[in-house]
């Protein structure tokens, strides 16, 4: 029997190749593998259209899809077709093959390697550039929509005398084009020099012609081409001086012309336009004359000429001309630098009034009288109180408070009396604190918060509480009947699946737990399989394929923060750091302020927005701040204010700058995306403040830019700087106030946002700012700016904070309240321009003693020398003015060293002597840090006090005895909130 080579007891065995079933199995895999990935990109595209539908802004969707779509297919197959055909003519260019020499020989192994894959191999090479190309060229439709639907700003640039929209809109698409044909012709010139290589039209070691003619005069119009885009790019970098960013008088944000600019890089960038124009024209003539001489001298000449004419010219005008004289020769420069940046930031309108620093009234009972007519002081500081929310009013431990509270205006007592300053803040949902975390009760049982809590900003209660006008749970209160759940706010951070067969925690009360089904039709249903199997993929979820608690009715709710939605429906806006909530019409709104912002408005310098909006509360607190698409601006406008419902996530957006030409150019590119300003209801117009973010920049900017004469911004003496914040150790800036008050040329008290100026490098005050932050108003946005005499030093923030800190009484007392596990923290540092003094108050808390929140202790008071530092505002007050606008001065705190008031009735003087033991008892208790201690001789002084109270109210009236003297007032030390309040009835 022959051998078959499967050796002695039977057939060869087959190795290397897969059965059928393997092949078969191997090939379902693959395909499997194909789909799951397919599905995984559809999945993401899907649940985008979905949600952008839900939330009734599919245009943008569209819109920005179909831009990016185009921009792709556009720009990726005119690369792929311009490298593509200059690969495809070098081969066809290719010469006729002759003696081979040995670099040819070399070579031919590879042209005989790639000859039977030539075509997939350019359909390789182009396919990939052209989808590089393509990507890239899809990240610019923001470029692209602003280019095409562009409209004027009716203003012109002083150099160039174009329309700032050039500047703005065009010039950055005109770059785009310019970088993309740069990219496709050193593209096109090194595939098709390589192909020459290949193919014997270029040699390096052959002997004879480095070069075909043929090849020659291919690569010569190549870079022809390259040298023709270098001439557009001199041409377009004349214009591109006026946005041109350099370091200047100590700023690194200098945008514009100098003198410099204007007098030797102009002409320079003319004069090499001039050049490259004739240095492509020889690279072209190399069609007819087959050689490289010309073009390579010329090319040469373009180089040197860049480094003598756009170099080294530059720099001896500046050295010989500028520097000897720099004051003169920069000034014109400087004075449209400083136009441009003022209207660019909206800060033009600025007024700077000169303010003496001290008062010259000497009626003290006048000044104490001014004071409530100057300010609503605001003693409850809404970036301290939150956790004395959070004890007090948190209710149950799935709810939470952000970190800083939010200040808004509401009427007092829920009646048209007036509006007051309010501390406001939300019950959201805090999923770490619900008593089992899972799948079911993470995304359907607890899915939202409940109920405003807010509080009056200008007292606080006996025993340092807020005083609330809206509370409990559910909330009531003075905001009325209003829609109270919380389904999207700042906390909310996932995703929740509402609406179906799983009933939601609704709140839960003494009776037990109230559950509830979602109304509204926000979110995504999720009734159909391919959505469910989308949105699996999408969140990598799988259980919501297949979970029983989704049914019909089940919809899906994501993207909850009102930040997240905004930015989402409106990728063209960046959006301010701080979303605030407001009771309008009966439902929870967040408030967003939008900006539209470029950093192409010419000699308008520029500002880094996460810098300049970062202050002390965002180092501390890690808040984001502002979200920006360009870091880097130099106009910026509130141009848009948005809501979102708290209830149904709907987003609005108003139109409110009905100027703004970035705002118009977005609005024709996004059609029926931004409502009206005339639909701004009036009750959310009562609640529409201007945005901190925005004064943050405006504030940073004038610090330099208060001045209007170059002379005087030259000379740097007028420069400014936004002081730390004295209350905190971070070294950040201290952040703007919101306070209702009036300036001197103000007739009455407007809401306002508030900072401080202090000289640069220096301490004392330069200046104070506020701008008229109630919208509504005809002086909304008016910003107002007293100047300190320079020849008179007035303390600043760090140097009230130190004088507060010196006085002996005050850390006397201050370092008893910081005793043992209690923490002395302290509240906003307000300024208040007064009858040509400032005066300072600061609301100071205390933590600790058992208590794991804040309560507001004492209140420090400055004005003109005289420091206070009492229990309540009028108290100080009433003390740094040396009298009461309304009512007899009570008693000073005498630190228990007088003996106590007499009286001829023994039971008044047995009672005054009672609270005088319970006073001295209080005291000790205090210096040991003992709080229960402390807290019961509060009690005990409290129940003398009334008893002797009551005894001398009897005695009046039977006309046995005279009135004592005065009786002692309770200690203005602090009193533990944990204490009980005195009973009501006399009690001796």
């Amino acid at each position: 029997m022959p051998d078959r080579g499967g050796g002695p007891t039977g057939p060869r065995m087959r190795v290397g190749r897969p059965s059928r079933r393997a092949r078969t199995l191997l090939m379902t895999l693959g395909v499997l593998a194909v789909l799951g990935m397919a599905f995984t990109m559809f999945a993401g595209f899907w649940t985008d259209w979905l949600w952008y539908r839900s939330v009734n802004y599919s245009s943008v969707f569209t819109t920005t899809l179909w831009t990016k779509i185009g921009l792709f297919f556009v720009f990726g197959v005119l690369m792929a077709l311009a490298v593509g055909l200059n690969i495809w003519l070098a081969h066809r260019l290719r010469p006729p093959l002759s003696a081979m020499s040995m670099e040819q020989q070399n070579l031919d192994r590879y042209r005989m390697g790639i000859a039977p894959y030539k075509k997939w191999l350019l359909l390789g090479i182009v396919s990939l550039v052209g989808l590089i190309a393509g990507a890239s060229a899809a990240g610019q439709w923001r470029t692209w929509l602003m280019w095409v639907n562009g409209v004027s700003f009716g203003q012109k640039d002083p150099q160039f005398h174009l329309d700032i929209s050039f500047y703005t809109f065009d010039l950055p698409w005109y770059r785009f084009l310019l970088g993309f044909g740069f990219a496709a012709t050193i593209l096109s010139v090194i595939a098709a020099a390589l192909t020459h290589y290949l193919y014997g039209g270029l040699r390096i070691t052959s002997p004879g012609a480095r070069a075909t003619a043929a090849a020659t005069g291919h690569l010569s119009v190549l870079l022809g081409v390259f040298v023709t885009l270098k001439a557009v790019a001199y041409w377009l970098d004349r214009y591109g001086l006026a946005v041109k960013s350099s370091d200047f008088k100590a700023t690194d944000s200098w945008t514009g012309l100098r003198y410099v600019d204007a007098n030797a890089y102009l002409p320079a960038k003319t004069i090499l336009f001039c050049i490259a124009v004739i240095c492509a024209l020889l690279f072209f003539a190399t069609l007819w004359r087959r050689t490289w001489q010309l073009p390579v001298i010329g090319f040469g000449l373009m180089v040197l000429s860049a480094i003598l004419i756009g170099g080294l010219y530059p720099a001896i005008v500046q050295k010989f001309q500028v520097q000897p004289n720099e004051q003169a020769k920069e000034a014109p420069y400087v004075e449209k630098n400083l136009k441009a940046t003022r209207e660019a930031y909206g800060i033009d309108d600025a007024s700077v009034t000169e303010y003496a620093g001290k008062s010259t009234t000497t009626d003290k009972t006048t000044l104490r009288d001014d004071v409530d007519a100057t300010a609503s002081i605001r003693v409850v500081d809404p970036n301290v109180v939150s956790p004395t929310f959070q004890q007090l009013q948190q209710m149950r431990n799935y709810y939470a408070f952000p970190t800083n509270l939010d200040v808004d205006r509401y009427s007092k007592d829920g009646k048209n009396a007036g509006d007051q300053d309010t501390v406001i803040g939300l019950r959201e949902l805090n999923l770490a604190g619900i008593p089992k975390n899972n799948w079911i009760n993470d995304h359907f049982r607890y899915t939202h918060g409940y109920g405003v809590v807010a509080a009056k900003g200008t007292e606080a209660d006996d025993e340092g509480r807020p005083v609330f006008t809206e509370s409990n749970l559910p909330s009531q209160g003075d905001l009325g009947e209003y829609q109270q759940r919380v389904y999207y706010g700042e906390k909310t951070t996932t995703y929740s699946i509402v609406g179906g067969p799983q009933k939601e925690i609704d709140y839960s009360d003494d009776s037990g737990e109230k559950t509830y089904s979602y109304k509204a039709k926000s979110g995504v249903n999720l009734s159909n399989p391919v959505n469910r199997a989308a949105y699996a993929v999408a969140f990598s979820e799988p259980q919501i394929l297949y979970s029983g608690a989704i049914g019909e009715g089940s919809r899906i709710l994501y993207n909850r923060t009102p930040k997240q939605r905004v930015e989402a429906v409106a990728p063209w806006l960046t959006i301010d750091g701080d979303a605030y909530p407001a009771v309008v019409n009966g439902r929870i709104q967040w408030i967003v302020d939008a900006y539209t912002t470029t950093n192409g408005y010419p000699y308008s310098s520029r500002t880094t927005l996460g810098d300049t909006t970062a202050d002390s509360l965002t180092a501390t607190n890690n808040q984001r701040a502002v979200v920006a698409q360009q870091n880097q601006v130099n106009y910026i406008r509130n141009s848009v204010k948005a809501t979102v419902d708290a209830y149904t996530g709907q987003v609005k957006l108003y139109q409110w700058d009905t100027q703004d030409p970035v705002l118009k150019t977005w609005m024709k590119a996004f059609p029926g995306t931004v409502e009206s300003k005339k639909d701004i209801s009036t009750d959310l117009m009562a609640h529409l403040r201007y945005p901190q973010d925005l004064f943050k920049v405006q504030r940073e900017l004038l610090a330099r830019y208060h001045v209007e004469d170059a002379d005087t911004f030259l000379s740097g003496s007028e420069v400014w700087q936004v002081p730390d914040d004295p209350t905190n150790k971070s070294g950040d800036a201290v952040p703007p106030y919101y306070l209702s008050m009036k300036m001197p040329d103000q007739k009455a008290q407007a809401f306002s946002l508030t900072t401080t100026f202090t000289p640069n490098g220096r301490d004392n005050l330069s200046a104070f700012m506020a701008v008229d932050a109630e919208a509504g108003t005809s002086d909304y946005g008016k910003i107002r700016i007293l100047k300190l005499p320079t020849n008179t030093t007035v303390n600043g923030p760090k140097q009230v904070q130190s004088q507060f800190n010196s006085e002996q009484d005050i850390a006397e007392t201050i370092s008893l309240l910081n005793r043992g596990d209690s923490n002395v923290e302290y509240g906003n540092l307000l300024t208040v321009p007064l009858d040509g003094g400032l005066l300072y108050v600061e609301p100071v808390y205390v933590r600790g003693g058992g208590l794991k929140y804040p309560l507001l202790r004492k209140v420090l008071v400055t004005y003109g020398g005289n420091t206070a530092f009492e229990d309540t505002l009028d108290q100080a007050l009433n003390k740094v003015f040396g009298a009461d606008a309304s009512t007899t001065p009570p008693p000073e705190d005498d630190g228990g060293t007088k003996p106590p008031p007499t009286s001829s009735n023994p039971t008044v003087q047995q009672a005054l002597n009672d609270a005088q033991k319970a006073f001295d008892a209080g005291q000790e208790a205090l210096k040991k840090g003992d709080w229960e201690a402390y807290g019961r001789a509060q009690d005990d002084l409290q129940d003398a006090l009334k008893r002797a109270e009551d005894a001398q109210a009897a005695a009046n009236k039977s006309g046995s005895s005279a009135k004592p003297s005065s009786s002692p007032k309770p200690s203005s030390s602090p009193k533990p909130s944990s204490s009980p309040k005195p009973s009501s009835s006399p009690s001796g």
